[in-house]
């Protein structure tokens, strides 16, 4: 990873940046505009930060998101690992509930897999292997994603500062142990009004959604 080039000052000023606009759902200019060289880690020591903030202020930590998760994805944003975002309870929604959309920015709305877990997963050398050990069952899920940046336009260190654009979230469906599937091969319709609006599987996340 790169090293972190801004001051702590910095990180605390963009830290507030990026609060307020999803706080209050305000567009604000990427990052990178003031701070041309900005790194990856300078996205994410202001992540940071505003996972410190949010927790502070009551926000329970339940999980991880990780973002441009398919090759594709990564070659157009130029990384070879994915992206990876903080997910609190105030960001659930319940199944089959209406999710207002007048409190975000940009809202795009994502299919995912989730995968709950019954033990802690810890790094540097995390593999495959140790997700699926950790894995208690999987279920299909929704997430709304909003970019706060102006125009949906961005780069990899302003997006990783924004949370990875998380949002809100909604967990459903049928839990699935993993013995019981083979998660390479899930698959997933959107619909939209009944019309179908996009296919995927689950493999076109590095082959395998564990990698993520």
């Amino acid at each position: 990873m790169s090293n972190i080039t801004l001051s702590r000052e910095d990180i605390v000023r963009l830290c507030e940046r990026i609060e307020g606009a999803q706080t209050r759902a305000y567009a604000i200019p990427k990052l990178t505009d003031e701070y041309p060289n900005m790194t990856i880690a300078d996205g994410y020591a202001v992540q940071s930060e505003l996972r410190r903030r949010f927790i502070a202020a009551g926000h329970k930590l339940v999980g991880w998101k990780a973002g441009l998760t398919s090759k594709a994805k990564m070659l157009q944003m130029g990384v070879s690992v994915p992206s990876i975002g903080f997910l609190t309870d105030r960001m659930a929604r319940p199944e089959n509930s209406a999710i207002t959309v007048s409190d975000l920015v940009h809202p795009r709305v994502e299919c995912e897999g989730a995968f709950v877990t019954k033990k802690l997963l810890k790094g540097p050398n995390c593999t495959r292997q140790d997700v699926l050990d950790a894995t208690d069952y999987v279920l299909p899920a929704v997430e709304i994603i909003d970019s706060r940046f102006s125009g949906f336009k961005f780069d990899l260190p302003s997006v990783i500062a924004d949370n990875g654009s998380s949002a809100r979230y909604v967990g459903g469906g049928r839990p699935r142990y993993l013995a019981d599937i083979d998660v390479r091969t899930l698959g997933v319709v959107m619909e939209k009004n009944g019309e179908i609006v996009t296919l995927g599987a689950a493999a076109a996340v590095l082959g395998h959604p564990a990698e993520a």
